[in-house]
């Protein structure tokens, strides 16, 4: 038995097994308008974080799923809000969150990746304010609820 080989084996199998453990490691990556219109673009869901009223007022970005995870007052529900996100998206799976100017989805990313498990979240840094303000496509809310009402995925 060449017991050097094995232990070279063992150690092959180690490395292995710590990258890939590190490669699993959850992630939040903050992005900025062109990379959002390229996830979005590439299939990746973009949650909207924001309240009705702030959708009513600004607009969306198409194709956003819409789940508020702050009130009004500020509150939130974060197992309840997560319960409905994974029907958005899987913790497996990676996922855009979006705010009005990227505040409240620093918490709800770190959230996310920390302790919900999900491996790859990515963060609008700037929020809609900016994405408005780059001239970018807005769907107004009423058309958006219109579209999802039909395909049943408001």
């Amino acid at each position: 038995m060449n017991l050097p080989g094995l232990k070279t084996a063992r150690i092959v199998a180690l490395y292995c097994g710590l990258f890939a453990a590190g490669s699993a490691e959850a992630v939040v990556i903050d992005i900025d308008n062109g990379e959002l219109a390229r996830l979005v673009a590439a299939g990746v869901p973009l949650i909207d974080i924001r309240t009705a009223p702030e959708w009513q007022q600004t607009g969306i970005v198409p194709g956003s799923r819409l789940l508020t995870f702050f009130d009004e007052r500020g509150s939130a529900d974060p197992g309840s809000w997560l319960e409905k996100a994974r029907t958005i998206a899987k913790p497996g799976d990676p996922v855009i969150v979006i705010c009005r100017t990227g505040n409240r989805t620093k918490a709800v990313s770190q959230f996310l990746s920390n302790q919900a498990g999900y491996a790859k979240v990515y963060n609008v840094t700037n929020g809609i304010t900016a994405w408005a303000r780059d001239g970018r496509a807005i769907q107004p809310l009423g058309q958006h609820m219109a579209s999802c009402r039909t395909s049943n995925t408001c």
